[in-house]
């Protein structure tokens, strides 16, 4: 179907008016016999960038719902269209949180190719109960934290301690990530250092604990066990743990760091400033490789 010509209500929307997009490539599986993308599959791409909206958020979706004890359920999809979209185009698919009414969440979308504004999109939410599925407000935190967003604030909280103040949140991250998830066993995912280490947990919004790592004094000091919760990787966690713990060393005048990379993690490491340092090697299984920075 041929994209409709543009309307006046969409000339004012630029991109700069999205705090948060997503990037993506059109498929070929998405073109149809006219040679342009689908209208039905800019509904699948905007459905696609939300979930990506989230973890910006550093709001894990099903645990979110879990957490406050809701659900949401789609009130209304309605899209736009200006201009098509072609095979093996860029294009960034922009997500703002826009308003709540007494129990539903309005979200306005668009996707540009470059500049060039291709469709607008309304999607509109409804807040229920998780049990009954009736519909009531939603909880004031969400929505502080869907604004705090727009207002472009943090939208995570790090802080560094010992074992006994952080202990209990980095244990059952470590234990998601490295036991459960990569299958290393218990008995060597705890070790002494844990009690003399300084660790780092970073915290969402709603005060849920979606990463963890430590840092053990020496010459290099080494940063180990980072963990980030499966569902929210790639939105910069990672890297904000790395950073705290990296600022951590360097004020307690330790120049010189040293890491564990799993082979797999080697490159968000470079990106980081870590050079390989010594030949590949396998623990619990799995292949790493040492990396150091500074010093």
């Amino acid at each position: 179907m041929t994209a409709a010509p543009a309307r006046s209500s969409m000339d004012s929307l630029h991109r700069a008016d999205f705090r948060f997009a997503d990037r993506l490539r059109v498929r070929w599986a998405e073109v149809d016999m006219q040679k342009v993308v689908f209208n039905g599959h800019y509904l699948t791409y905007v459905d696609t960038a939300l979930g990506a909206y989230w973890r910006a958020l550093a709001l894990p979706y099903e645990a979110t719902l879990q957490a406050l004890d809701g659900d949401l359920f789609v009130r209304r999809a309605a899209l736009e269209y200006a201009a098509p979209a072609r095979y093996d185009e860029v294009l960034d698919v922009g997500i703002r949180f826009e308003g709540a009414g007494t129990s539903s969440l309005r979200f306005g979308a668009a996707v540009f190719r470059g500049g060039a504004l291709l469709v607008r999109g309304e999607l509109v939410y409804v807040w229920t109960g998780a049990a009954d599925r009736r519909p009531c407000p939603a909880p004031a935190a969400l929505l502080d934290a869907l604004r705090a967003h727009e207002a472009g604030e943090d939208m995570l909280r790090l802080e560094t301690g010992g074992w006994d103040a952080l202990g209990a949140e980095a244990h059952a991250l470590r234990t998601a990530v490295f036991v459960e998830e990569l299958g290393v066993p218990a008995a060597l995912e705890r070790d002494a250092d844990d009690a003399t280490a300084l660790h780092v947990v970073a915290r969402n919004r709603l005060g849920l604990a979606v990463g963890t790592g430590r840092l053990i004094a020496g010459a290099p000091a080494r940063i180990g066990r980072l963990a980030v919760r499966r569902d929210l990787r790639g939105s910069g966690v990672g890297r904000r743990l790395l950073d705290a713990l990296a600022e951590a060393a360097a004020a307690r005048g330790e120049a010189s760091l040293a890491l564990f990379a799993e082979a797999s993690a080697v490159p968000f490491y470079r990106r980081a400033g870590f050079v390989a340092h010594g030949a590949p090697f396998e623990e619990a299984g799995i292949a790493h490789q040492e990396m150091r920075r500074g010093g």
